[in-house]
């Protein structure tokens, strides 16, 4: 086994990015406070040509030197938008037929091994503050709610490491 190089990747340009088809998957960050798991997120939504990403409340938006370390060029890429109120942006997609999921731990929810895409839709999941999570009046407002199973002590992960499980879960049942 050899160690690919990076030019052999056939990485997409900016542009020829911009112009591919889209997963339709919409991420939504609601009062995130790290700007390193921002710049994860957006990079997780480039690897997976994520549709956009709704940046929420005290969300921090680029240009940003610090969600730079981690995005690495991702916030030229992935379209995004800032908005104060979380529960507009999720109004406005439902109103779009846009199907809201948080990603959250509540009662009735579908753990994302069971959750099912249905490849006709568009997806819009919602990740919350990290302490906080997901505000019970999003969670409300939204059509469903996927858990990720977690088995050992601890019931929580980092929003970068959720998105990026989600994100991945739901590309590989629209790709694959």
């Amino acid at each position: 086994m050899r160690k690919l190089e990076n030019s052999e990747l056939e990485r997409k340009s900016v542009t020829a990015f911009k112009q591919s088809e889209k997963t339709p998957i919409i991420v939504i960050l609601d009062d995130i406070r790290s700007l390193h798991n921002i710049g994860s997120v957006f990079r997780t939504s480039d690897a997976f040509l994520i549709e956009k990403i709704y940046l929420c409340g005290i969300t921090a938006t680029p240009p940003n030197k610090e969600i730079h370390k981690t995005a690495l060029g991702a916030t030229e890429t992935v379209v995004w938008e800032h908005h104060e109120n979380v529960l507009e942006v999720i109004q406005n997609l439902k109103n779009d037929n846009v199907i809201t999921l948080a990603i959250e731990q509540v009662e009735s929810a579908t753990f994302l091994q069971s959750f099912k895409v249905d490849p006709s839709q568009r997806y819009a999941v919602v990740f919350g503050n990290e302490v906080h999570g997901v505000n019970q009046e999003a969670v409300a407002l939204c059509d469903g709610c996927i858990e990720i199973p977690q088995l050992g002590t601890k019931h929580s992960l980092n929003i970068s490491v959720s998105a990026g499980i989600v994100i991945w879960d739901l590309f590989k049942q629209f790709k694959y």
